[in-house]
């Protein structure tokens, strides 16, 4: 049976593959291969993909982005669709899931979304209630930085601290919609923000949200 992160993967690969390799994306200072580069590195390359959260291993990952930007774009595409090598621990389904189902989600949003004309997707409610339960788990990693007290609110009331403190700014959105806010997405994210204006604001304009 096909997971959630097996499809999107697929959907990240196909739509990179449309795009081309010089197409803007929401991720900031990147480029379609930049993100693609980004994808494979983060999964065959753990030796430098620690750069991501260690900043002592920041100059490791840089150059290795710098070694699979220069590949053929066509590679970088086949490498994302085949999935990681034999042995990699994302071959576990249960790993896999759990870690890629929202990274890619993501990354298929930041290159839809940088295009002129984009509409959102419609999204079944199974993947949508997926969708929550991760962005449940991860609400405080990823609000952690937040200027403001930040609540992550579902349209049937279902609600996630993702940063205590006052005044509370509570974005109310679908999960897929939190989950683009909540990943610094902000200035895309098909949500409602209640709360002070002020505080509002503080939370629209960082760019410090997510991991």
């Amino acid at each position: 049976m096909s997971t959630f992160a097996k499809r999107e993967r697929l959907l990240l690969a196909d739509l990179l593959e449309t795009a081309g390799p010089d197409a803007p994306t929401l991720c900031e200072g990147w480029q379609t291969r930049d993100l693609a580069a980004h994808v494979v590195v983060r999964e065959r390359r753990a030796d430098a993909a620690g750069g991501l959260m260690i900043k002592q291993l920041a100059p490791r990952l840089e150059r290795v982005m710098t070694e699979f930007t220069a590949k053929p774009y066509e590679e970088l595409i086949q490498l994302i669709r085949t999935g990681p090598p034999r042995f990699s621990p994302f071959q576990l389904k249960q790993l896999d899931e759990a870690s890629n189902t929202v990274e890619f989600y993501v990354h298929t949003e930041d290159v839809r979304r940088a295009q002129e004309g984009w509409t959102p997707r419609e999204l079944d409610p199974v993947f949508q209630d997926a969708l929550w339960s991760r962005l449940e788990r991860m609400a405080r990693l990823m609000g952690r930085t937040a200027p403001t007290g930040l609540v992550l609110r579902r349209p049937d009331g279902q609600t996630a601290v993702a940063h205590k403190g006052a005044p509370v700014v509570t974005v109310t959105g679908e999960p897929s919609e939190l989950l683009m806010f909540a990943h610094g997405r902000q200035s895309v994210a098909k949500v409602e923000l209640d709360g002070d204006e002020n505080a509002i604001a503080k939370v629209q304009a960082t760019k410090q949200l997510g991991i």
